[in-house]
């Protein structure tokens, strides 16, 4: 899991970054959440963990985290640490003993120092975010099981009705009874000065005023912004790194996963509406594209081009090599481009469109809601559409955009023509 939005210290008030969300129950007809068969990346492996195609090692305090992420293919420069009491292993999470989060595309492993298990969020092409966890003794054929229990927070309007991914951002809490835990759900939507509360974050260069680096628990006074957030380069000092993979919890990687969350469950949404919409019109009860279908799709669109994005206050730079081994996994034009470059300057990529457009689940998202997608797109990048909220896309965004695609996205509608204007 991401993060559950309970603590030790009792309720979070959780605020959500605004849009619709999923209405419908996991056990429509349509949608089986709990009992159809995925073929997400962590089912996949059990398999291939049964068929003796892969063997997981177990690894002294780790367990069988380095294994698990090499199995996943997700790298160990992805770490990004929170302190904030939240997890049902709460008890095992302090300051000093941050929570571990690796992720790729479409995985995340949460690891917590000396906890009884791995927990894994992985998203199905079609399922949306399954939950795993993965006991941490050694066994001879490891498997995962899934975990009922996160959608105790991992369903909720935070992730937009479906089970899906979320990020907190934690505000300081002091020891008064009467006081509940506050904190809201973050994605690129989000100003820089709302993040991380309750994270670590490290690097070269980083934002002055941020809410992290900074305890969230036991503080004298509840509310307290620190005008200038610490800054690390490392988590040296404030724990023990040799128990960690990693001395950093990159703001590279933060900022990638906080946009990665919200797409992750806007493509689960728009997949289940339009299941949903189709099974209505077999019963006789809807026809074609429905509002609903319509409007999650531009919602997505909206957001896979950074429309909404919070622009960065100043340069970042990370402090370990997440930069490099993300940009590196992408396909790219005959240019050399591709969309997995990033800006770091005053946006999160050069050229303002998700790479999460690769991913199984946008291909495997049901027809009509592909339409969807790919015509409000083009009415975007074609310059068709003259709302000024899209003015922040240039022409040279624009162009670049769908050359790329052309060349690098398989299927794309043959409308998708070189941009002039």
């Amino acid at each position: 899991m991401i993060l559950a939005a309970t603590t030790a210290l009792g309720s979070v008030l959780v605020f959500s970054q605004g849009g619709g969300m999923f209405v419908g129950p996991l056990d429509h007809v349509a949608i089986q959440y709990a009992s159809r068969n995925t073929s997400d990346a962590v089912a996949r492996l059990n398999k291939k963990i049964q068929d003796d195609q892969v063997q997981l090692l177990f690894d002294g305090p780790h367990g069988y985290l380095r294994s698990v992420l090499a199995a996943l293919d997700i790298a160990i420069e992805s770490q990004t640490l929170a302190y904030s009491e939240t997890s049902f292993q709460t008890e095992r999470i302090t300051d000093t003993t941050p929570r571990a989060l690796y992720f790729n595309d479409t995985v995340a492993v949460g690891w917590v120092n000396g906890g009884d298990v791995l927990e894994i969020a992985a998203q199905d092409p079609e399922q949306g975010v399954i939950f795993w966890t993965l006991t941490q003794k050694p066994q001879h054929k490891p498997q995962f099981a899934r975990n009922p229990r996160c959608l105790e927070c991992h369903l909720s309007v935070s992730t937009a009705g479906v089970p899906g991914l979320f990020v907190m951002s934690m505000l300081p809490l002091s020891d008064d009874k009467n006081e509940y835990a506050q904190g809201w759900a973050v994605d690129h939507r989000t100003p820089i000065e709302d993040r991380w509360g309750g994270w670590y974050v490290t690097g070269t260069q980083v934002p002055t005023r941020h809410l992290g680096n900074v305890p969230v628990h036991h503080v004298q006074r509840s509310y307290v912004r620190a005008t200038v957030a610490p800054k690390l380069t490392t988590v040296g000092g404030k724990i023990e790194t040799d128990s960690y993979l990693s001395p950093h919890s990159d703001v590279v990687a933060l900022l990638v996963l906080n946009h990665q969350v919200h797409m992750t469950n806007l493509l689960t949404r728009l997949g289940w509406e339009t299941r949903l919409a189709a099974y209505k019109t077999s019963a006789g009860q809807a026809v074609g594209m429905t509002p609903r279908v319509h409007d999650v799709a531009r919602e997505l669109v909206d957001y896979m081009l950074f429309i909404d994005e919070a622009t960065l206050p100043a340069a970042v730079r990370g402090s370990s090599a997440f930069a490099q081994a993300f940009s590196t996994k992408a396909p790219r034009d005959s240019k050399g481009r591709s969309l997995r470059e990033l800006d770091l300057d005053d946006r999160l990529l050069r050229y303002p469109c998700s790479y999460m457009i690769y991913t199984d689940a946008f291909d495997a998202l049901p027809s009509l809601a592909k339409e969807a997608v790919y015509g409000r797109m083009w009415e975007i990048l074609s310059g068709k559409v003259k709302n000024k909220i899209y003015d922040r896309l240039s022409l040279a965004d624009r162009i670049a955009i769908v050359e790329i695609l052309r060349e690098t996205k398989k299927g794309l509608p043959h409308y998708f023509q070189p941009v002039t204007r």
